[in-house]
């Protein structure tokens, strides 16, 4: 029998379910995720788990005391088209150029608006103050929203093609752009957001000495849309350009 609950209490007490997928906006995955290992769930928590140290602390005690287990999702990096960019990019020593371009949507449900804001000034005045001893401008508030959010899993989708970063050359933060010289090569990798509305299409594009690519993320908020693979590169005296998509299966959804 199928039901249907907008409350996350009474999903995660049922005795029907053993597995909860947290997938919700950045303020309520922590408390629901904690809901659910206080009722021995097995969680897959999305990105980002949680907005601040205490709240990653929370989970992690209501984790020991649990039957259940947390983890922690990266969609990105599992996408299909993601892990076939992967191994045609061939590591970051085959990289000249690297960088990170989303495109961006507003589309918030005016009715969640007043709950949401409350609870993220909380949290955020709980990791800039109390945790990183940052004052709390409205700069400070927006870099942070813009990292923790979609920004982590455009970091951990660069970290996974290009390998982990070894030093800090330089860095300049001019909002809404961060920008990191990265290794001796001084190859440029650059992270674009912008605080003011929710990323809709990023694409992580890749140049090496024969052959350009790039990967695609159709929105991660509306079911469907693929993940695409397109490379650019020299063959014999032509040109050869390929679009590649292995899959209509929505790796977030």
């Amino acid at each position: 029998m199928v039901s249907i609950t907008t409350e996350p209490k009474t999903l995660c007490i049922s005795p029907d379910v053993d597995v909860v997928f947290v997938i919700n906006r950045d303020e309520y995955n922590a408390d629901h995720a904690i809901i659910a290992l206080e009722n021995n769930k097995f969680v897959l928590v999305e990105r980002s788990l949680a907005l601040d140290v205490r709240y990653i602390e929370r989970i992690k005690s209501a984790e020991r005391n649990s039957n259940g287990k947390v983890m922690v999702g990266y969609m990105r990096r599992h996408a299909a088209a993601f892990v076939d960019g992967v191994k045609d990019i061939g590591g970051m020593d085959q990289v000249l150029y690297a960088r990170n371009l989303p495109k961006r949507f507003a589309d918030i449900n005016l009715e969640d608006i007043e709950d949401e804001t409350t609870r993220a000034t909380e949290l955020v005045r709980q990791v800039l103050v109390a945790e990183c001893g940052v004052p709390v401008t409205q700069s400070s508030i927006s870099m942070w929203r813009i990292l923790e959010g979609l920004g982590s899993h455009d970091l951990f989708a660069m970290r996974e093609a290009w390998g982990m970063p070894t030093k800090v050359l330089g860095a300049n933060l001019g909002y809404p752009f961060w920008k990191w010289i990265k290794n001796q090569n001084l190859a440029e990798i650059t992270l674009k957001n912008d605080h003011e509305s929710i990323v809709c299409f990023s694409s992580i594009p890749s140049l090496r000495q024969n052959k350009s690519g790039r990967i695609q993320y159709d929105t991660p908020y509306v079911k469907g849309p693929p993940t695409t693979l397109y490379t650019c590169e020299k063959d014999g005296d032509g040109y050869r350009e390929t679009v590649i998509r292995r899959t209509y299966e929505d790796p977030y959804t």
